[in-house]
């Protein structure tokens, strides 16, 4: 049986849907995944398999097909954990509901899976929630953790969850997901520091990289004499 799910790849600050194609066919026990997937990507195989099992649900040795599509395209991340591992479920009819097709077109997945069920924090979510909606998808079903930063978009359903089985039980019917209300006055506030960059002349280079050094987590190391830098603090 087939099963597509959705999800986002990003290119920098921009992102393109991606199609997660799952087959499942008899014959001898077999796990593949085609379309450029990356290291983190081909390793999702025994995360998923391991979380389907620890979601108490019988992952049958069968041969599996996943493709991520467009194939031309490299996919790089774990979080295609989720999507690969609700296009099994769905194929394997673990996952079943009437309203399934509709909700596929307008639901993309995002997120790494734990080998408990556990669905983990995912980098760049704010990105792949713009795209979703310049998209025109409806809803985004993804790590409980990432909810606060996607909660700055409005007119996009989001919906947190903390395990694979969570997601399982909405597919099915038997889960309401709800996002909590949320306040952005913590992301909004301007805050007061004693010191900040107004206290030094020039060196606008010397402040870019300390910018970007900070926004990115990065390490950063200036060396230059005291008597120097008295020259440029007021």
């Amino acid at each position: 049986m087939l099963a597509i799910t959705k999800s986002i790849a990003l290119q920098g600050l921009y992102g393109y849907l991606v199609s997660i194609q799952v087959d499942i066919s008899n014959g001898m026990p077999y796990f593949e995944i085609v379309g450029l997937p990356d290291a983190s990507v081909k390793e999702s195989k025994e995360r998923v398999k391991t979380a389907i099992r620890n979601s108490n649900i019988e992952f049958l040795s069968r041969r599996i097909v996943v493709n991520l599509s467009p194939a031309n395209t490299r996919k790089e991340g774990s979080m295609f954990d989720l999507p690969i591992a609700v296009g099994i479920l769905i194929a394997n009819k673990s996952i079943r509901n009437s309203n399934l097709k509709t909700l596929l077109e307008e639901t993309i997945f995002i997120g790494e899976l734990s080998l408990n069920g556990d669905i983990e924090e995912t980098k760049g979510i704010l990105p792949i929630c713009i795209e979703a909606k310049r998209l025109g998808i409806k809803r985004i079903i993804l790590p409980k953790q990432n909810e606060k930063e996607a909660s700055i978009l409005k007119e996009i359903e989001i919906l947190p969850v903390n395990t694979l089985k969570e997601v399982i039980l909405y597919l099915n019917g038997k889960k309401e997901i709800v996002q909590e209300e949320s306040s952005n006055s913590e992301l909004t506030k301007n805050k007061q520091y004693e010191y900040d960059f107004s206290e030094v002349k020039g060196q606008e280079n010397v402040k870019r990289a300390l910018e970007i050094a900070a926004s990115g987590g990065h390490n950063c190391l200036l060396i230059r004499s005291a008597r120097f830098w008295k020259n440029y603090v007021s």
